[in-house]
C-alpha cells in the first residue's frame, strides 16, 4: 500500500542542521555589483567612508550606553534619559548606515571586535568618571565623526553618490550636531544666584 506523500513525516523530523559552516560568500572590503549607475571606486570608497563612520557610531552608541549606566549626582535623572536617547538616536544612525553599505554592494562592519579594530575613537578607562569627563567624552566622539562624515560627504556628492551624502548629512551630521549641543549645554558653568 502506498503512504500518501503529504501525512508522511520528513526523513529528519525537522531537526535544525546545527553548527553549519562554510567559506564567507563575500569578504570584507569587497563590492558585489549593483545596477545603481555608480562605479566600483567610488562605491568602494564610499563603503570604506561609511564603514569608518559606521564603527565610529557603534562606539559612540556604545559610550552612551555605558555613560548612562553610570552617570551619577545632583544631574543624574535628567542625564540618565538624555544619554539613553541619544543612545537610541545613534542607533538608528548604526542601522541606516550598514543598510546604506549593503545596499551600496559592500559588507557593513558588524563585530564588535572588528568595530574595535576600525574605530578612531579613543577607548575610555573600564571604570566610572567624573560626570563632565563622560560628557566631555562623548562629544570628543561626536566631533570625530562629524569632522569625517562631513568629509566623505563633500567628496560623494563630488563623485554623484548623492544618497551617500545624504545620509551623511541629513542624518549623522545633523544628529550629530544636535545631540553635541545638548551635551554641551551640560558642560555651561553656570553661576550660582545669590538672594
Amino acid at each position: 500500500m502506498r503512504k500518501n506523500p503529504s501525512t508522511t513525516a520528513p526523513r529528519d523530523g525537522g531537526q535544525p542542521l546545527l553548527h553549519q559552516k562554510a567559506e564567507q560568500t563575500q569578504l570584507f572590503g569587497t563590492l558585489k555589483q549593483f545596477p545603481i549607475g555608480l562605479g566600483h571606486d567610488i562605491r568602494m570608497y564610499a563603503c570604506q567612508r561609511l564603514n569608518q563612520v559606521l564603527a565610529d557610531t557603534q562606539i559612540l552608541y556604545s559610550l552612551y550606553k555605558k555613560h548612562h549606566w553610570l552617570m551619577r549626582g545632583a544631574t543624574f535623572y535628567s542625564l540618565h534619559l538624555m544619554l539613553d536617547k541619544h543612545a537610541d538616536e545613534q542607533l538608528v544612525l548604526v542601522d541606516a548606515l550598514a543598510e546604506r553599505i549593503q545596499s551600496l554592494g559592500g559588507v557593513a562592519v558588524g563585530d564588535p571586535r572588528h568595530v574595535a579594530e576600525l574605530t578612531s575613537i579613543p577607548r575610555p578607562p573600564d571604570g566610572v568618571e567624573k560626570v563632565p569627563v563622560m560628557l566631555s567624552r562623548l562629544l570628543d566622539a561626536h566631533e570625530r565623526i562629524l569632522v569625517d562624515a562631513r568629509a566623505a560627504a563633500a567628496r560623494l556628492s563630488e563623485e554623484q553618490d548623492e544618497g551617500s551624502n545624504d545620509l551623511l548629512i541629513s542624518q549623522v551630521v545633523r544628529t550629530g550636531e544636535a545631540q553635541v549641543w545638548f551635551l554641551a549645554e551640560h558642560l555651561v558653568d553656570t553661576p550660582l544666584v545669590r538672594v
